[in-house]
């Protein structure tokens, strides 16, 4: 069994483009079984792969109706009103961004089996599976913010890595 953590920035694998998953079996088991091991003591609600440094096409997200996992998702349809929510980020410590987004969408994916599924989402699972896929084409939610918020934000994550790891 792999040995996997969460990565924070300004790791360069949470700027990857994740790789389609083809191969069902037993190690993408393992992988669903880590990555929930790792959100959720974390306090997390949602994961990416690229978060745990694997650059490939997986999610997986919780938002108190159990956990679900989406292979290779895709957003195939919005609604057109977009409504604001302060996201954070297991990956971005301490960062909080209001980010527009979509109220209502449409998803395409499989399953941890290789089933595909297609389902409408609102509320905070759409926010979330935005939020997520969003981390698999190297999307971070600073990237919502304007320059100068952008620079005080990547400056405050960068410093406290640096303390962090002295420590």
């Amino acid at each position: 069994m792999r040995s996997l953590e969460l990565k924070t920035y300004p790791e360069p694998c949470l700027r990857i483009k994740t790789k389609r998953v083809e191969k069902f079996d037993r190690s993408l088991k393992d992988i669903l079984k880590e990555m929930s091991d790792i959100m959720y003591p974390s306090g997390g609600i949602g994961l990416a792969a690229t978060q745990v440094g694997l650059g490939l096409d997986i999610l997986i997200a919780d938002i108190g109706e159990g956990l679900r996992a989406f292979i290779n998702p895709e957003v195939v349809e919005t609604s057109g009103r977009k409504t604001v929510l302060e996201e954070g980020c297991l990956s971005l410590p301490g960062v909080t961004v209001e980010v527009p987004r979509p109220e209502r969408i449409k998803v395409k994916a499989l399953d941890e089996k290789g089933e595909a599924f297609v389902k409408m989402y609102d509320g905070l699972m759409a926010k979330v599976l935005q939020h997520e896929i969003d981390h698999l084409s190297g999307k971070l939610i600073i990237d919502y913010l304007n320059p100068v918020r952008a620079f005080f934000a990547k400056r405050k994550l960068v410093r406290s890595k640096r303390e962090a790891v002295r420590e």
